[in-house]
């Protein structure tokens, strides 16, 4: 028989392995909370004053109403949110981005910043827009929103200060096994990983350094605009998306929005939703 000693030896034994095992759990579900599945919506280019002003507003309201209808988890927008900044495009902005009924994140683009960006340009758009770059879990993936032309056009300080929060920010993801989305505006390259600089791609010093840290810390897609012109390409398993934009298309494709739908199996889908009313 089991004396008295004993047995709040055994209980206190299993409250133990109780909590190991109750916290294996909580630890395993956070790691594999990124099989569950979600969408979200990748719009580019709104781009206010590009397509002709009225039409853009116009076009970004019915984006609006036609994602709401869909009803994916979070609504992504690739930089360039308008042509031109002014107190007007910038409230006119806010206020239609105001209308989705999900989280909506946006990333920065050149005529946000300026193809020249400075401390000055840099810190008028984080006055009335937000953080330039920043991060957020969801559903145990991790999104990353960087400011592309602090890589296009270097700026003394700040994209330094962007590249050290990028490798921590990735780094911890790794940790976590959280698979990583990054969200900006310039796409790395268009065609050919190591093509030549041009006016849309990243600088290949600077996309080289990118692409070999992505590969490193389990970035499973690099989302932007920019091009105005759809893109699809694939970079050892990392899935590289620039599509269509809701103000002007150089390549005649119609406006609208892509709707990528997440799940453990790889490479993710993703599908077309034109504007409905819009034609190029």
């Amino acid at each position: 028989m089991i004396n008295l000693t004993g047995r709040k030896f055994m209980k206190t034994l299993y409250l133990v392995v109780f909590a190991l095992v109750m916290f294996s759990c909580v630890l395993n579900s956070n790691k594999s909370s990124h099989k569950q599945e979600f969408t979200f919506v990748q719009i580019c280019d709104t781009q206010l004053g590009f397509g002709g002003y009225e039409h853009d507003v116009e076009s970004f309201k019915q984006t609006v109403k036609q994602v709401n209808a869909l009803n994916p988890d979070l609504v992504l927008i690739c930089g360039d949110l308008v042509n031109t900044v002014t107190e007007k495009s910038i409230e006119d902005f806010n206020k239609i981005k105001q209308g989705f009924n999900m989280p909506c994140y946006c990333a920065p683009g050149n005529h946000d910043v300026g193809n020249d960006p400075t401390l000055l340009s840099l810190q008028n758009y984080r006055k009335v827009m937000g953080k330039d770059y920043y991060s957020f879990v969801h559903k145990g993936n991790t999104f990353v929103i960087v400011n592309t032309q602090l890589w296009k056009t270097p700026v003394k300080d700040e994209t330094e200060k962007q590249d050290a929060w990028l490798e921590t920010t990735l780094k911890n993801a790794a940790n976590q096994e959280s698979p990583v989305f990054i969200v900006g505006h310039h796409p790395l390259f268009l065609e050919k990983h190591d093509e030549e600089d041009g006016y849309y791609n990243l600088p290949i010093i600077k996309r080289k350094q990118l692409l070999t840290l992505f590969e490193k810390y389990g970035v499973v897609a690099v989302l932007g605009g920019h091009t105005h012109t759809l893109y699809i390409n694939e970079y050892k398993n990392i899935q590289l998306v620039n599509g269509e934009t809701t103000s002007k298309n150089f390549d005649n494709r119609p406006f609208g929005f892509r709707l990528w739908h997440i799940n453990s199996s790889r490479p993710f889908k993703h599908s077309f939703i034109a504007l409905s009313g819009f034609q190029e």
